[in-house]
């Protein structure tokens, strides 16, 4: 094994200790809470019953939805986005902007590549690593070391790229983290409380007697419950106000490029049909971790003013590709309006 290979070993190790974390922070709270809350100090049994029915349930959805956006597997650009060696030596080789614009326009003609998106200067986004024509919101993500669609950021604590295939998952595992952090803080105030004062006559004391190690956990879980619970808030929210708004966390600081400039709100299509993009239509679904996210994550329908605007572009030889080559426009609001109506499999 070489000294280069043991290095990236010893990363990809590293790259799991945030994640070994927050599954030790949780093995902790699990025992604090159970034991020494609900099984050792609580002594109403109907009391008792309910808050461990739903600890264990919000424990169920916040486990199932980290376990997805962890392990789900990236999903990267089609085949035919990825282009040969010698046509990527030819990129690289070029000597102007102009000479290697005028080979990837070729190159995307010539596999009717659906491309609305552009590079800062213009030309069409090429991932010199991969070797491939980006599609639209597609990234490279230099941890991964792979282009990922509908990249949004790469995240240490999930040691994996939120994305087209995962980010349904991330945000439900913010959502109920969220609800169980509430929760927890919540139910355990009282005996924080209680250990906090000191406050008990001689009845208290033999009900709710706790040892030492016992209150020190029960100090902690609610410290650490409101914590995590103020953290995990405030990238929720912002989340949500991204999908509102149909943007990626990357197109937030940087706009979309399409042939008419940066258009922030370039794949916004309304609050509501925004979030059923990512959701889909039923709220059952919507809540639990399994996929409804619609399209495939190379075709997005665009906002409607954008949309008219690069059809009468189309139409216009002397400028790059706007829609796949043969393709007529019309085509477009009917790949729309079925991307809108959403994937009848996926939900």
């Amino acid at each position: 094994m070489t000294i280069r290979s043991s290095s990236k070993c010893c990363y990809d190790i590293l790259k799991w200790i945030p994640v070994i974390f927050i599954v030790g922070v949780l093995g902790w709270s699990y025992y604090a809470y159970v034991v020494q809350m609900c099984i050792l100090t609580i002594d109403n049994v109907p009391k008792k019953v309910i808050y461990l029915c739903i600890y264990h349930s919000l424990l169920i959805l916040f486990l199932w939805s980290y376990y997805r956006t962890v392990f789900e597997p990236l999903r990267g650009p089609t085949r035919e986005f990825y282009i040969g060696e010698v046509a990527g030596e030819h990129i690289s080789a070029a000597q102007t902007v102009n000479e290697r614009r005028t080979a990837l326009v070729r190159l995307s003609r010539e596999t009717n590549l659906p491309l609305l998106t552009r590079h800062i200067d213009g030309s069409i986004r090429y991932c010199f690593i991969c070797r491939c024509i980006k599609p639209d919101r597609a990234h490279h993500c230099s941890v991964c070391e792979k282009c990922v669609l509908r990249y949004d950021h790469h995240c240490p604590w999930t040691n994996s790229c939120i994305s087209y295939g995962n980010y349904k998952y991330f945000i439900l595992f913010l959502a109920w983290a969220l609800i169980f952090c509430i929760f927890v803080a919540g139910t355990s105030f009282e005996y924080f409380i209680l250990f906090w004062q000191n406050v008990t006559n001689m009845e208290q004391t033999q009900n709710h007697s706790m040892s030492s190690s016992g209150k020190f956990h029960l100090l902690f879980l609610f410290f650490v419950a409101i914590v995590f619970a103020i953290s995990i808030s405030s990238l929720f929210f912002y989340h949500l106000f991204l999908i509102g708004k149909n943007r990626t966390t990357v197109e937030s600081y940087r706009a979309p490029i399409f042939t008419n400039g940066p258009q922030k709100d370039g794949f916004d299509l309304g609050f509501k049909q925004n979030f059923q993009e990512i959701f889909g239509n039923s709220f059952m679904k919507a809540i639990a971790p399994i996929f409804t996210t619609r399209g495939d994550g190379v075709n997005y329908p665009i906002n409607t003013m954008i949309l008219e605007d690069l059809e009468q572009q189309s139409r216009n030889p002397n400028r790059d590709i706007i829609l796949p080559l043969d393709t007529p426009s019309s085509s477009i609001n009917n790949d729309r309006n079925h991307l809108l109506s959403g994937n009848t499999n996926n939900q």
